[in-house]
């Protein structure tokens, strides 16, 4: 083994923790070889009735996570399939599309099957299938994209789906106990295309044929018995047989789900069983909570969209939330960005001076495969908005007036990434700050605290750094009694930018400059309306 690969072995990060239970499951490190299959096969699933959400986001991006940690412990090659559960049936029209009549006739047909309410693609499944490619594609994910009607058709799926046939009864003793008696008596796993009508039918069967590979059902609507195929496209299956007989079929070693899907993992792994084959490994995720600590619900839409994310942060901080406590719920609302992006920006600092084994803790390793960009300029982006509080301004260039000033030089073309951190802050401090902001006045031992502040900062040497001034904001809060400390700093905020907490102060004052610092303060203690 190299260095870098005996660190890898050792490193506790969470995807270090998983991909060592594939090496595991390869005979380990020592005995490890590539399966027969030449490769290790990660996959996430897609359910193409709606649109790609922030979830599917965090699974692809946990995935590769894994990924890559499994690529620093071994030289067996990997590939990551996204697929696509597109032959699924069409159970109701989405709320959130347009000219929905047009779907209402074509309930219980194949998604690849539905005509596209968008009128951009061949069918409803095709454009979702082109839009979450497109999603992916965005951030830059190396995968390859896999539609369930495809490989149906194409036949991929013919020796498993022959093997759920061969193995009915079994595969029945695994499901019925799980049901309900109504659903027990209706259940079969597999789902009949009808090919009169195309729809996907959940019906009993008559009977099956594994000699002929085929199954009987009775029509219910002309109540005659069919004999369909079970191979070729003609019958898909239920989703749960369906995701062990895909295991097989795939050869799939890693694939990680939602806490909500624990049964299901159960009873899939049961059927993959019974096929012969070896469940992949996976990790079970915690689900994301709204801001009322509730489950989040595509449905409900209690919850932030990528865009909306996206919108208010970079696509980095968003893998960093992702990164974190995979296992613990989370909240997952506006007032998260905020942290995500300066714990992501702290994160880069702090790599590029750790010891190559802490490294392999850093979210930022993670997030970058080990490719860690450098930060030209490090401003927090709860400083930016500060500094965009304290100038009641949503234009670039007066931050960036203010970072040139700090950062002689410094340009948007040269730091883009700071850039884009002003964009996202100035749109933060818009919909969510500025709305917020409720200035007070100071008591009367803020007054003199705050009065001493200014003379004291007025008085150090022209540009001071934001050690110094915060040494300075320090001695007076001390000096003053406030306890706990924390209190002066509130008191601050509150004055200051109408709110209860924000940045460092030193690194605020540094970057808005010690003379207009001294002026805001000066401003405030006169009782001027800052908000103007």
């Amino acid at each position: 083994m190299t260095g870098e690969r005996e660190l890898a072995a050792e490193a506790r990060a969470w995807p270090f923790e998983e991909a060592r239970s594939i090496v595991k499951r390869l005979g380990g490190a020592e005995t490890s070889a590539a399966p027969a299959k030449g490769y290790v096969l990660f996959e996430t699933g897609y359910g193409p009735s709606g649109l790609p959400h922030i979830g599917t986001f965090g699974e692809v991006a946990r995935t590769t996570m894994v990924r890559q940690a499994f690529t620093a412990l071994s030289d067996i090659p990997t590939r990551l399939i996204a697929f696509s559960d597109d032959l699924d049936g069409l159970r109701k029209v989405p709320d959130n599309i347009p000219n929905p009549e047009l779907l209402e006739p074509h309930l219980g047909k194949p998604l690849t099957q539905v005509p596209d309410p968008f009128a951009t693609h061949d069918s409803f499944g095709a454009h979702n299938n082109a839009r979450l490619q497109a999603f992916l594609d965005r951030f830059e994910f190396d995968y390859e994209f896999y539609s369930s009607t495809q490989c149906y058709a194409d036949g991929l799926f013919d020796e498993a789906l022959l093997q759920i046939l061969a193995n009915y009864e079994a595969v029945m003793g695994v499901i019925l106990p799980t049901l309900g008696s109504d659903r027990q008596a209706t259940y079969s796993p597999f789902l009949p295309i009808c090919p009169r009508t195309g729809v996907v039918l959940q019906v009993p069967m008559a009977e099956v044929k594994s000699d002929a590979g085929t199954v009987v059902y009775r029509d219910p609507e002309t109540d005659a018995l069919t004999e369909t195929l079970v191979t070729g496209g003609h019958c898909k299956l239920q989703w749960k047989a369906d995701w062990a007989m895909r295991w097989r079929a795939l050869e799939v070693d890693y694939e990680m789900s939602g806490k909500d899907l624990i049964d299901s993992v159960k009873l899939s792994s049961k059927i993959c069983r019974i096929l012969g084959a070896r469940p992949p490994e996976g990790l079970t995720y915690e689900l994301f909570l709204d801001e009322n600590a509730e489950k989040i619900s595509k449905s409900r839409g209690n919850g932030l969209t990528i865009d909306e994310w996206l919108t208010y942060g970079p696509p980095e901080s968003l893998s960093q939330y992702m990164f974190n406590k995979p296992k613990t719920a989370k909240r997952l609302y506006f007032d998260v960005i905020p942290k995500s992006v300066d714990e992501y920006l702290s994160n880069v600092v702090r790599f590029h001076s750790q010891e190559p084994a802490d490294r392999l803790q850093n979210s930022v390793w993670h997030i970058h495969g080990g490719a860690v960009p450098e930060i030209a300029i490090d401003i927090s982006f709860a400083v930016l908005l500060n500094l965009a509080s304290a100038c009641n301004t949503e234009d670039p260039a007066v931050l960036w007036g203010f970072i040139a000033r700090h950062a002689p030089g410094a340009t948007p073309a040269s730091d883009p990434l700071l850039d884009r951190l002003v964009v996202h802050a100035l749109a933060f401090y818009r919909d969510f700050v500025k709305p917020a902001k409720s200035y007070r006045a100071p008591d009367d031992r803020e007054r003199v605290a705050m009065a001493e502040l200014a003379d004291r900062i007025e008085a150090l040497d022209a540009n001071p750094d934001a050690e110094t001034i915060q040494n300075e904001v320090y001695a007076i809060g001390k000096a003053h009694e406030f306890e706990p400390l924390r209190d002066w700093f509130k008191a601050l905020y509150e004055v200051l930018f109408g709110e209860s907490q924000g940045p460092r102060f030193g690194s605020f004052a540094a970057l808005y400059g010690a003379p207009e610092t001294v002026i805001l303060i000066r401003r405030a203690l006169a009782g001027e309306d800052l908000a103007a």
